[in-house]
């Protein structure tokens, strides 16, 4: 198809192209483009040895290494959730589905500290779960697990939200099809429903590990935040502001910055290639 950028003749309530550009080019630099280049910038006054003091200081790897296991771990578990909660309320009629389905979208709107302190009610110690599990040697909170916990309910939706348009979209026939020619379930899961799903599947996966990467508010009520156990970068960071330890904060911050969009940016080519294969 071809491209014409100024192909817009019928009226429209929105501006038309040069306008429309240069507003996202505006909004995209004032918001996103510039607070992260001064961010950047900010560190480049920084002399190597001081940003080497920092990048490498013990503390600081162990929080990479407990934020980065905890991310890559709980949206590897919200994956495997997300599917079979989006299955269900896709493939199947049941009453309460619309309540279901509105609840899955809580975690977007509900504070992260709430949700913290919500599920601090239920898995810590003395909560309505967490004490019968302590009692057979479980302990979800005020640990990694906490962390994890926190991240595998923030990162869910995503997931459930990536997954459903495209079970929607699927015919249930070519999965008959498939158990009708002598496919097992496995089989007809990993060889005719995965190709599909894994496109959605890995957006919602960098979603969920973007948001588990660098959520805090939850974290900080379900985990010990004890320094090189169980902390998280953006704990670290803040630990640096409240010492008023500014360039400490941002030599962090910008590594967070890389690391994220490292990820980021090689899930998306793991999706387009895998896209560009399907097509």
């Amino acid at each position: 198809m071809k491209f014409r950028p100024f192909a817009l003749t019928a009226h429209s309530v929105l501006p038309a192209y040069p306008l429309a550009m240069g507003t996202t080019l505006l909004c995209l630099f004032s918001i996103v483009v510039l607070p992260l280049a001064v961010l950047v910038l900010s560190v480049t006054q920084l002399t190597w040895v001081e940003i080497m003091r920092v990048a490498t200081d013990a503390r600081v790897l162990a929080s990479f290494r407990v934020s980065i296991m905890a991310a890559v771990g709980s949206a590897m578990i919200a994956g495997i959730l997300g599917i079979v909660i989006a299955w269900v309320l896709v493939r199947y009629e049941f009453a309460g589905r619309g309540f279901l389905n509105a609840l899955i979208d809580l975690p977007f709107a509900l504070p992260t500290a709430i949700a913290g302190i919500a599920l601090c009610a239920v898995y810590a110690p003395d909560g309505w779960v967490g004490g019968y599990l302590q009692s057979i040697g479980i302990e979800l909170v005020f640990n990694q697990a906490g962390i994890w916990l926190a991240l595998i309910f923030v990162g869910l939706p995503y997931v459930v939200r990536a997954l459903e348009p495209v079970l929607e979209a699927l015919d249930s026939e070519i999965e008959e099809a498939a158990l009708s020619l002598g496919a097992t379930h496995g089989q007809m899961f990993l060889r005719v429903l995965l190709p599909h799903l894994f496109p959605a599947l890995v957006s919602g996966f960098s979603l969920a590990l973007a948001r588990g990467f660098g959520e805090f508010g939850s974290v900080i009520f379900l985990s010990s935040n004890i320094p090189q156990v169980a902390e998280i970068v953006p704990l670290v960071i803040l630990v640096k502001l409240e010492e008023y330890d500014m360039a400490g904060a941002h030599v962090i911050a910008v590594m967070m910055l890389m690391v994220s969009f490292a990820v980021l940016y090689g899930l998306n080519s793991v999706q387009q290639w895998k896209v560009s294969r399907v097509v």
